[in-house]
């Protein structure tokens, strides 16, 4: 059991167009991989028997609303876990509409790899950029091109090199990492959990091997050390009359007992006298496992307030420059004001220039419209009411990001990633 919990995690996500076979594709890897349970075989069996297919519809094990299933699309971002004898998964299933980018980016957030469908049939499209544009966004490591429906493109190598040639070109305008090619049919199963008799010319491994052996970026804990803290505790007993901790979750990197730290924004130093998780003392330990930290020195902590490695300091700057995806149908404007909630601190802003919009089917910016509507991804500067401990998103995705909410209404407005400032480096691609 202690070695199934042991086992490496990869998240990934699926992105594509509508009906170039993500839902299918992920039914067959849970259904060739024997990670379907008998009773939910059997209704996505019944579901495609009412719907009138010939056979199990794949694509339904996924599609979990009512919309989604009588439309044939997805609406949501669908969640899925699975796991093999090498590596356990969680798979975000994204829209391919347009409309729904808001729903990639969420889905892609937390993803270490992005799996982009294209159907062989009609190669390239806007949408591939686009979502091959919000895996650039986010920094995901690996990017998996599954060149989908072969089967209907006679398994032609041609076919299969034309996509990859033209698909070479934009990933390295986007400067994505590492990119893998595959020819694959998610119906039949090709390439997916089982190499085909199919593709003689291609040379590599199936779907899953790929994502049973792409390696894993540095954990957490390899990263800086930051704590935000969520909760000072002062229990009101005489048994803990002195007893005073810092209560909160490892952001990144990893703390020991005697280690020096500085508290932000303060700057106050200390050291760590102890370290309580539950109802138990440990010596030391690593993001994202939730302590408390106990201090040397009786400093003035807060909610809000972030405890770093003395030798490691983020940055401290209320003048924040962002890569936002705005989530709202209201659009953000100059001069708006909104909440900014970023690790456990919670500020106001106020949204000081637009930089520029990207137009993500074409990926140029745009400089002479200001307004930023639902969907649209746009560099922007915002002021905040004090100075945000954070680090660029490029180095760290916890601290790097924030969300942005009306203050009125308390609804998630806006998803931002900090960069640089556009005067030190214009993020164009």
């Amino acid at each position: 059991m202690s070695a199934y919990l042991d086992m490496e995690l990869l998240r990934f996500t699926t992105a594509g167009s509508v009906d170039d076979g993500k839902s299918t594709l992920i039914g067959r890897l849970l259904y060739d991989s024997k990670s379907i349970f008998e009773d939910q075989l059997e209704a996505v069996k019944t579901a495609s028997e009412r719907m009138g297919n010939d056979e199990i519809n794949l694509a339904l094990l996924t599609d979990g609303l009512r919309a989604e299933r009588e439309q044939g699309i997805t609406i949501d971002v669908a969640y899925r876990y699975f796991a093999t004898p090498k590596r356990k998964f969680i798979i975000a299933d994204t829209p391919g509409h347009i409309e729904y980018t808001r729903n990639m980016v969420t889905g892609a957030s937390t993803a270490d790899a992005a799996i982009i469908l294209v159907d062989a049939r009609n190669g390239i499209i806007e949408q591939t950029k686009r979502h091959s544009y919000v895996a650039s966004l986010l920094r995901l490591d690996h990017v998996i091109l599954a060149v989908n429906k072969m089967d209907l493109a006679d398994f032609s190598e041609d076919i299969f090199n034309r996509i990859k040639s033209e698909y070479v070109g934009i990933a390295r305008k986007l400067k994505l990492k590492n990119v893998h090619y595959i020819p694959i049919s998610a119906r039949d199963g090709d390439n997916v959990v089982n190499r085909s008799e199919n593709t003689p010319w291609y040379g590599g491994g199936t779907l899953l091997y790929l994502l049973e052996n792409i390696p894993i970026k540095e954990g957490l804990d390899e990263l800086p050390f930051r704590f935000p803290v969520q909760y000072v505790i002062r229990p009101q007993k005489d048994s803990f009359h002195d007893y005073r901790a810092y209560a909160g979750r490892l952001a990144s990197g990893k703390i020991k007992v005697g280690d020096k730290v500085t508290i932000l924004p303060s700057f106050m130093e200390s050291t760590v006298k102890a370290i309580d998780e539950g109802d138990k003392s440990i010596d030391k330990a690593f993001a994202p496992q939730s302590v408390s930290i106990r201090l040397n020195d009786n400093v003035d902590v807060s909610r809000g307030d972030m405890i770093v490695k003395s030798n490691d300091i983020p940055h401290l700057d209320a003048n924040i420059s962002l890569l936002v995806c705005w989530l709202n149908h209201r659009p953000i404007s100059v001069g708006a004001k909104y909440i900014i909630r970023h690790a456990t601190d919670e500020v106001f802003g106020i949204v000081k220039d637009v930089y520029f919009k990207v137009n993500i089917n074409t990926l140029e910016n745009i400089t002479d419209d200001k307004i930023v509507r639902m969907n649209e991804i746009a560099h922007i500067r915002i002021k905040t009411s004090k100075p945000l401990k954070f680090d660029l998103y490029a180095a760290n995705r916890i601290t790097g990001s924030l969300v942005i909410i009306n203050e009125a209404t308390f609804e998630t407005v806006g998803a931002g990633m900090i960069v640089e400032s556009l005067e030190e480096q214009t993020y164009s691609i």
